[in-house]
């Protein structure tokens, strides 16, 4: 891990710092949002362009990563009174499934709900790909699925939390193929 994630940084694209939440329900569940790819994920298969990831976003000027994760939960599935967990994954580096390609550098936190409740009726509207739709992954499904899901070494986080093993620092994630 070098000091500076950005060292090196493809002049090109922009940066973008990124705040996402590992979100569980009562029954250790992840929410993940399907999204579509603005061009084919694998080359052998270009009809493949599905990919799910964490709920979350960008960062307003002078916003937190804490902050900013509370008001995407808010914004992407209805949750407003959230208690945030740790810290406990981070991801850098480039990324090009969304429409505006960026040098993404996303901090991933812990958020336990009550229910599985969730209002995405305003989801669409806050993203810049597609949404396919939402999901509550049981965790084995999740670990087994062929999927794209973003990014590498999720489901194993996963797991690793819903079994009550957070990392006392955050992790490193990479994404698929980078």
């Amino acid at each position: 891990m070098t000091d500076r994630p950005d060292a090196g940084l493809p002049a090109d694209l922009p940066k973008r710092d990124i705040a996402r939440a590992l979100v569980f329900d009562p029954a250790n569940r992840l929410l993940l949002i399907e999204y579509e790819a603005t061009r084919p994920i694998d080359p052998a298969r270009p009809e493949a362009r599905g990919f799910w990831f964490m709920p979350g976003g960008g960062l307003e000027p002078g916003e937190s990563h804490e902050a900013a994760c509370r008001r995407e939960l808010s914004e992407e599935i209805g949750v407003t009174e959230v208690e945030l967990g740790p810290c406990v994954a981070v991801c850098d580096g480039p990324f090009h499934l969304f429409r505006k390609p960026r040098w993404a550098r996303e901090r991933y936190f812990v958020v336990r709900l009550a229910s599985d409740a969730v209002d995405t009726s305003r989801l669409a509207e806050t993203e810049d790909n597609p949404v396919r739709g939402t999901r509550w992954w049981p965790l084995a499904e999740l670990a087994a699925s062929a999927e794209r899901i973003e990014p590498a070494g999720l489901a194993e986080l996963a797991q690793r939390i819903a079994s009550g093993d957070v990392p006392d620092q955050p992790v490193r994630l990479d994404w698929q193929n980078a």
